[in-house]
């Protein structure tokens, strides 16, 4: 079976890589199998940012206070109601989501001309995420970031999700589905 790893490499789309493949049993269920996953969102804070860049990251030009960007990340650790930070929906109706990590790193991962000499990444690990909820998170942390929004005003939202007025998401280019862990039986 991991002999088939290349081939399957080979004909899936460039921007998705298979790091091991398993017999599973026919009655298999992805969705229900996922354990984590992983997002990591890309961004720089630069003020020379070259266009070309943003197909991969998204620059966020304003001073921002990396402080209370990570206590925001903090924040966000643990069960809680995410009805404030996703896009709802009629017909859902349990917003609670589990993260089990969320900070902010400095990369290397981009090299050339085009890319700003500070990258960053936002990554967040969690048991299942709602739509959009990774992009209102990072949008969050921005605002806080840059004095838009206070911690506890994060945190309010986190308990009373429907007293606030919806979140913008951050724009989707800088964010990338890292990895996802699935529990086979």
């Amino acid at each position: 079976m991991a002999s088939l790893l290349p081939q399957f490499n080979n004909h899936l789309p460039q921007d998705i890589q298979l790091n091991s493949v398993q017999e599973v049993s026919p009655n298999f269920n992805l969705i229900q199998a996922v354990k984590q996953k992983t997002y990591r969102y890309y961004f720089s804070n630069s003020a020379s940012f070259h266009p070309f860049a943003s197909a991969y990251m998204v620059n966020i030009p304003e001073d921002l206070n990396w402080e209370t960007m990570k206590e925001v990340c903090a924040s966000f650790v643990g069960s809680h109601d995410f009805k404030g930070f996703c896009r709802s929906s009629e017909n859902k109706i349990d917003y609670w989501r589990e993260v089990l990590s969320a900070s902010i790193h400095e990369t290397n991962e981009f090299i050339g001309a085009i890319f700003p000499e500070q990258i960053f990444y936002f990554e967040v690990a969690g048991t299942g995420f709602l739509h959009h909820q990774v992009r209102m998170m990072m949008s969050s942390v921005w605002q806080a970031g840059r004095g838009e929004m206070t911690t506890s005003a994060i945190a309010r939202r986190l308990v009373y999700p429907d007293d606030l007025e919806k979140l913008p998401p951050a724009p989707a280019n800088g964010l990338v589905l890292w990895n996802t862990e699935l529990e086979i039986r």
